[in-house]
């Protein structure tokens, strides 16, 4: 696919879905700070809200047309993607946790670029110098957002981030090298599954729940589940729209809109190299995508 056939015959009725999807998530960014905010802790969230979405996708699989069923081979392999899926959504709600939503967010983002250029040394993409060049510009970006202010930045939080951007990365490649053409609805419920067991044991093996402390952290634990799962089937939709990498594309908007969010509903004020370094990172984001397409 060329760059140019992002915009060739896509007009916004077919882009809505991956917009609001982008726009749901950051929203979903921001929910999640007010619910810590409120005493609830990483752990506890995580499994309830496994819970619910299991239950919801449950539930969603039986009144839909039934999908063509994965091979024992490829549920195999969507167990071991969901207990990626659960590394992923751990590392990002622990990063989140600990650092402003607009940093935790724009951290995670890394893992378009660390996919690309993983998915160019496995041989499974292209990676032509263009994008090696865009991506060391975006990496410098990050570098200097996270660079600017270290001192006020909670290590242990970069790193969950980064490590939740990990996790992401070898999700989407095995996704992509065993699970090409399955029904992403099934292969949601399977790798969700997992991920939500682990955060079951890892509950009761720490023996403690923290609810939410006020009825705004409980509207903002319940926002949250709704939006997180809303956005993940307007992923679906889409996907079957406008293919997956004009979707990944518009998915660019949600560090952008959580940055803004952040800063106007939280006063989480980036310093001027803290904005710098975003906006080059999300530009530089912008164009590898673009330059991997061509």
């Amino acid at each position: 696919m060329s760059s140019s056939a992002l915009a060739r015959g896509v007009r916004l009725g077919e882009m809505w879905p991956g917009m609001t999807a982008a726009l749901s998530f950051s929203g979903v960014d921001i929910l999640v700070k007010v619910v810590f905010a409120s005493g609830m802790d990483v752990m506890t969230m995580v499994t309830l809200r496994g819970i619910l979405v299991v239950s919801f996708m449950f539930v969603w699989l039986r009144m839909r047309p039934a999908p063509v069923a994965h091979t024992r081979s490829q549920q195999r392999i969507a167990w071991v993607i969901g207990v990626l899926v659960g590394g992923t959504t751990f590392g990002l709600m622990m990063a989140i946790s600990l650092l402003p939503v607009s940093i935790a967010i724009l951290a995670y983002f890394a893992y378009p670029l660390l996919t690309g250029i993983a998915g160019g040394v496995t041989g499974l993409d292209r990676l032509g110098w263009p994008a090696l060049l865009t991506a060391l510009a975006a990496f410098l970006g990050l570098a200097l957002m996270l660079g600017a202010e270290y001192h006020n930045l909670s290590g242990t939080g970069i790193a969950w981030a980064l490590a939740a951007a990990g996790f992401r990365v070898v999700s989407l490649l095995m996704t992509r090298a065993y699970l090409n053409g399955t029904d992403p609805r099934l292969t949601t419920w399977y790798s969700m599954l997992p991920s939500t067991l682990l955060f079951l044991m890892g509950s009761f093996i720490v023996g403690e729940w923290h609810m939410p402390g006020n009825l705004l952290g409980w509207a903002a634990f319940i926002g949250g589940c709704v939006g997180s799962t809303l956005s993940q089937l307007l992923i679906y939709l889409s996907t079957n729209r406008v293919g997956p990498f004009r979707t990944a594309f518009i998915m660019n908007l949600e560090p952008l809109v959580t940055t803004i969010f952040s800063m106007l509903l939280l006063g989480e004020w980036l310093t001027p190299p803290q904005a710098l370094g975003a906006m080059v990172m999300l530009v530089s984001l912008c164009v590898f995508q673009f330059v991997r397409a061509r």
